[in-house]
């Protein structure tokens, strides 16, 4: 798509194929006899060109039986349409889609994207049409060359690369193929970028690092990713890449190599045990080093690379594991099975490392060959995407993976893109949808599955399962234990999400600071755009989060439990202070009786013990003796500091007091309800608070007297049985530690 030209010292730099330490890079296609070859026109009609014969070589080492007439057609279109037309190079142009194809034939492409792959400039750059590609080549190819076919700048302006990416993904969420077309003609022209202006090479630079390369790591291509990355490398950090490149250099002059001596080591532990492997040197690449040198500081030999096994299926990857760990000297941590659970992107195999007499640590990756070349070319290697290897059909339980031509994460992003209001707000979201490269996958209640980025939380999984009616999510269950719409998942959480029944239920801003996926964010902020906060509301998002809830009853009259009144800020409920007049406050203490003769007596108000609590004692200031549930924080602190406890005992006294904290999700007349439930048991509202809603959630605080301590548990049965409330406990109030370590 681009006529840039190779730069001799830029392409050398980046990927000779002889530098030391560097794996064998595939062959080039040589340009100057292509370059010949296409001024000498095409050749004779059902005779295939000597400028595709490197294209046929590699597809046919992989495709032993295919029919090679589409691409003798194809380059004989190809040809024709872009004579006359020079890379800047002064190569005739016909040779950036000769290597464009080569790329893709050496990683297994089918004939089918080979055949689009040469004609992919054509509808851009000649006068060649999408009819007429359709007519030649049927509806498969000419969907293909759509799908990489650039918008004009006539027409879009600065919203032409933007909108021709939105258009690129859309197409690749029908075909990954588009996609793989679109990295290998991104390779090449990274390849040959050295003629142009050096602001030029960093701009390409920088949209194949934050766009392009994510795509390749996410659809599993790595044989293009890390080429892409080193070259990137090169351009935006020529020094940190020269001193990379010093690096690998220095190691290659080594006398000794102890990823080859390791090597030779597991082939020998592998031919005793009767298990037929090839064990590989797999030299790291540039950005690897680079990594691996930012970690770890000095780099010895072994750091240099990883040792890979290939077998010939599953069980035989499980065998070579058991032999190294048995034989050698296993590195336990470094462990992974990404057999049993593939990633994201279909890459599959066991890693694992072993420990060498001389302390260093050798990387080991055990795959079979089939699992290689997923590894190495990801979609590109699975032929035909429509084609099944079996005639099972994917598993239901599989959900988003099932179907590798349209992974979870692209389903999620072509429906946000929808979404996007505009150019900029969508190239901006892509990026950093791409930068988070890694993904779990939670289960819904009925098993199945939904992918999310890592660091996803509720608010996330939200969004991604219910769209805009996301709104009216109120709370989560997250492995059958209620949680906050901030929580953040886990691979293999189960997720309930627990929706309102008021069709006016609104999202809060505050929930912009949980949202990390683009399909939450896109959503929150339309709808706060369309519903501004009125202009001087002290509480309008108090209000809306809480929606009409418990707190805004907390003054009212009727329903206002004994001895309570509305505090200072809305919604909070306290108790008015006592006067002499009030008589004494309840004396529960005189049921704790301590070893401690004619010492007052105080229940610790941190943790509200009541008879049949386990307890214990401690001497504060002024002799009096605080009682503490035995698993109050405030007693293994106090432990800490060598304080001597004092033995306490329940006498025959029942009454107590306690305070309970309920967890409620928001709704008129719940806190009547709550304080209804409490006077049945037959308890007394010595003061309570209701605090300011959060997420949609009301959290209570309640002093109660009860007549007898054996009602506990019913009361809390009681207050958990109350509509909207999830959770009642007894309080620990971190606040009163100070009381109890003596101050």
């Amino acid at each position: 798509m681009s006529a840039e030209a190779t730069n001799p010292a830029t392409r050398d730099a980046v990927t000779d194929p002889g530098a030391p330490g560097r794996r064998k890079a595939r062959p080039r296609i040589d340009l100057r006899r292509l370059g010949r070859a296409a001024l000498l026109g095409p050749a004779a009609r059902d005779r295939l060109p000597d400028a595709i014969g490197h294209v046929v070589d590699a597809h046919r080492a992989h495709h032993p039986d295919a029919d090679l007439e589409p691409l003798r057609r194809a380059y004989v279109l190809a040809e024709s349409s872009h004579r006359g037309q020079m890379r800047k190079s002064g190569e005739p142009y016909i040779t950036h889609p000769l290597a464009v194809t080569l790329i893709l034939a050496e990683l297994g492409a089918e004939t089918t994207t080979l055949t689009a792959s040469l004609l992919h400039d054509t509808v851009e750059d000649t006068e060649v049409t999408l009819e007429q590609v359709g007519e030649q080549f049927g509806s498969e190819v000419r969907y293909l060359v759509d799908g990489v076919t650039k918008l004009e700048k006539v027409d879009y302006g600065s919203a032409a690369e933007p909108e021709t990416f939105r258009k690129m993904l859309v197409a690749t969420g029908n075909d990954v193929r588009v996609m793989s077309i679109k990295l290998a003609d991104r390779l090449h022209n990274m390849r040959t970028l050295g003629v142009m202006r050096p602001e030029k090479q960093a701009r390409i630079a920088k949209v194949t690092r934050d766009v392009l390369i994510p795509l390749a790591e996410r659809l599993g291509v790595q044989a293009l990713k890390t080429e892409l990355e080193d070259l990137v490398f090169a351009i935006l950090h020529p020094e940190e890449y020269e001193h990379t490149r010093e690096l690998i250099v220095g190691n290659a002059a080594r006398a000794d190599d102890p990823l080859a001596g390791t090597a030779e080591e597991m082939r020998v532990v592998l031919r005793d045990a009767g298990i037929s492997a090839e064990v590989l040197v797999r030299p790291r690449h540039f950005v690897s080093v680079h990594r691996v040198a930012r970690k770890r500081g000095e780099l010895r030999g072994a750091d240099f690379g990883r040792l890979l096994v290939l077998v010939a299926d599953d069980a035989d990857c499980y065998a070579v594991l058991g032999e190294l760990h048995t034989c050698m000297t296993p590195v336990v941590s470094e462990f992974k099975d990404f057999i049993a659970v593939p990633k994201f992107n279909l890459y599959q195999s066991l890693h694992t490392a072993v420990a060498r007499d001389d302390g260093q640590v050798v990387e080991v990756l055990i795959r079979t060959h089939r699992m290689h070349r997923v590894a190495e070319a990801g979609v590109v290697a699975l032929g035909t995407p429509y084609a099944a290897d079996t005639d099972e059909p994917p598993s239901a339980a599989d959900g988003e993976r099932a179907d590798p031509t349209r992974p979870g994460w692209l389903s999620r992003l072509l429906l946000w893109q929808e979404a996007a209001p505009d150019p900029d707000t969508f190239w901006s979201t892509l990026r950093a949808d791409l930068a988070q490269d890694r993904e779990i996958t939670v289960f819904r209640p009925d098993g199945t599955a939904l992918g999310l980025p890592e660091g996803a939380t509720c608010v996330d999984a939200a969004y991604a399962q219910y769209g805009e009616d996301a709104h009216a999510c109120i709370g989560a269950s997250v492995d059958g234990r209620l949680a906050t719409l901030s929580t953040v998942l886990r691979d293999g959480d189960t997720v309930e999400l627990l929706m309102g029944q008021d069709p006016a239920s609104e999202p809060s801003r505050k929930w912009l600071e949980y949202a990390h996926t683009p399909a939450a964010r896109i959503a929150i902020q339309r709808w706060l755009a369309t519903h501004p906060t009125p202009t001087g509301s002290q509480d309008g998002e108090a209000g809306r989060q809480g929606g009409g809830t418990a707190e805004d009853e907390a003054g009212a009259g009727p329903g206002r439990p004994r001895g309570t009144r509305p505090g200072p800020n809305r919604g909070t409920a306290a108790a008015p202070p006592r006067s002499a007049a009030d008589g004494p406050p309840p004396r529960p203490e005189a049921n704790a009786v301590v070893d401690l003769p004619g010492a007052p007596v105080r229940l610790a108000g941190c943790c509200t013990p009541v008879p049949a609590d386990e307890v214990t004692g401690f001497a504060v200031r002024g002799g009096v003796v605080t009682v503490h549930r035995a698993g109050c924080a405030a007693v293994a602190r106090m432990r800490s500091a060598g304080r001597a406890e004092i033995g306490v005992r329940w006498g025959e006294a029942t009454e107590c007091r306690v305070t309970l904290v309920a967890e409620s999700f928001g709704r008129p007349h719940l806190l009547a309800d709550l304080t209804e439930a409490i006077a049945q048991e037959g308890a007394e509202i010595v003061s309570a608070t209701v605090e300011p809603p959060d997420q949609q959630r009301v959290r209570h605080t309640y002093t109660l007297q009860l007549p007898d301590a054996a009602r506990l548990l019913g009361l809390m049965r009681a207050m958990r049985d109350v509509p909207g409330v999830y959770d009642v406990s007894r309080s620990q109030h971190r606040g009163t530690a100070v009381e109890a370590s003596g101050a």
